[in-house]
């Protein structure tokens, strides 16, 4: 008697799969018992781990004949438009198309989510919440924008729990398909102006998103965030008009003390992101005392401060900053933890959009720094626009170097010469300095190419 083979798995594809997010997401469907697929213009990290835990990954140009035959859904990130060649053939094949947003709106539904929003800080304070909940035993599905030790280096922790623990980007309006039972807005800054086109529409945004609590729920909110504040009386009535509970959280608070002394990360802005998960405990009636002790064995996010090694005896460390206020603060961050040494930042500036848009920003962020090497735009696929003749890299070190001209600034229009440019610099032993390679792109692959060039 022959034996009946088992039936396939439903199979989704991802055009785009080397985004964190959508990285994140083709595990949620994998832990759901489905075949996943994916491709990606690019090889990266991201592509390199989803290979591993046995996603089928295609790199290259995208065509059509990498849409498996079976695909029941396609997912793709934003960026990709109706003429991309894997999406005109699921469309031809009339299988389900959706974005990576309208997916995780559909989990919102599903599970009981606590979001995290706003322009800076969402990774971190996702990843407080996260730990949070685990520890307190309410085995949380988490969704976050970077990877985590405590999570084995995941983006992605599959939990059995009724929460989703989740990063709600604003970049296209994503956070807009969500309805969380908790919220929490870190703060609101110019950020993803080639969506929202101004301030104002950044925070008719939030303000909506606030519109989308289910009723009985709450909002946990940044008191020391002046563009939050600007929008206290708005959000207050569309709290009480939904029966949303609103707290505000501040680093004036006693707990912000009690909070510098435990936490491993550095910088003010981290002590605020602490803040916003303490907050958001208490509703989950979790003691003090015992998410202090959490929050104080967090060990930082991947590209958050992350110690990478050394070059030349100079400490090397990656982050994520690619905003002028992410890269104040960091910078920030690094002259507390580090007052005697010298700060050089290597910089990858994302976007040429997000460049031309705040402009002059970028001219005053890097003013902690005591040495800058300026490499070129890192342009996304889909999103940006060919080089600026005045919002490039080029001009932005000159006006950098003007504005600081005890500073050390160079523009390197070739990464591959980033070893020997950093030995240059300054006849200061570099032992004497801290190394940031700064940036949303490429930068983590050229922090690798130093620290290989660093042991030849």
């Amino acid at each position: 008697m022959k034996k009946t083979p088992p039936p396939k798995k439903p199979l989704v594809h991802f055009i785009g799969i080397g985004g964190i997010g959508m990285s994140s997401l083709a595990q949620w469907f994998m832990a759901q018992n489905w075949a996943v697929t994916g491709s990606d213009i690019t090889r990266s990290l991201i592509t390199h781990d989803a290979a591993k835990r046995g996603v089928k990954v295609k790199i290259g140009p995208q065509k059509a004949s990498n849409l498996p035959s079976r695909t029941s859904l396609v997912i793709r990130t934003q960026a990709v438009k109706p003429d991309n060649p894997e999406y005109a053939a699921a469309r031809h094949r009339k299988v389900p198309i959706m974005t990576y947003p309208e997916i995780v709106g559909q989990l919102t539904d599903e599970y009981r989510t606590v979001a995290v929003a706003g322009a800076h800080g969402k990774s971190t304070t996702t990843a407080f919440m996260a730990l949070l909940l685990e520890r307190a035993k309410l085995d949380p599905t988490v969704i976050i924008g970077t990877r985590l030790k405590e999570f084995g280096e995941n983006n992605f922790r599959p939990g059995h729990g009724p929460w989703l623990v989740l990063e709600a980007d604003e970049y296209g309006k994503a956070f807009l398909n969500y309805t969380p039972t908790i919220a929490i807005i870190t703060n609101i800054d110019k950020e993803h102006l080639d969506t929202y086109g101004r301030l104002a529409g950044v925070k008719r945004a939030f303000l909506t998103f606030i519109g989308r609590i289910l009723p009985g729920g709450a909002l946990i909110v940044n008191a020391d965030d002046k563009n939050t504040v600007s929008l206290k009386s708005r959000t207050l009535k569309i709290a009480r008009k939904n029966h949303v509970e609103v707290i505000w959280y501040s680093r004036r608070s006693p707990l912000a003390a009690k909070l510098r002394k435990v936490l491993k990360i550095p910088g003010e802005h981290n002590v605020s992101n602490a803040l916003a998960a303490m907050a958001a405990a208490k509703l989950f009636h979790i003691p003090e005392k015992n998410a202090l002790v959490t929050l104080g064995i967090y060990r930082g996010s991947w590209r958050r401060f992350d110690r990478r090694g050394s070059f030349r005896d100079a400490i090397v460390f990656d982050d994520y900053a690619h905003h002028p206020t992410e890269i104040k603060a960091t910078l920030q961050g690094f002259r507390a933890r580090f007052p005697k040494k010298k700060i050089i930042c290597v910089y990858e500036p994302h976007q040429a959009e997000r460049l031309r848009r705040l402009w002059p920003e970028f001219q005053t962020c890097f003013d902690l720094a005591d040495e800058l090497v300026m490499l070129p735009i890192y342009r996304v696929a889909g999103r940006d626009n060919r080089e600026h003749p005045t919002y490039n890299s080029r001009n932005l070190a000159a006006l950098v170097a003007k504005r600081n001209p005890k500073k050390t600034v160079r523009y390197l229009p070739d990464y591959r010469k980033l070893g020997k440019t950093l030995v240059a610099l300054s006849p200061a032993p570099l032992r004497d300095k801290v190394i940031v390679m700064m940036g949303a792109g490429t930068i983590a692959e050229h922090t690798k190419g130093l620290l290989k060039h660093s042991r030849q």
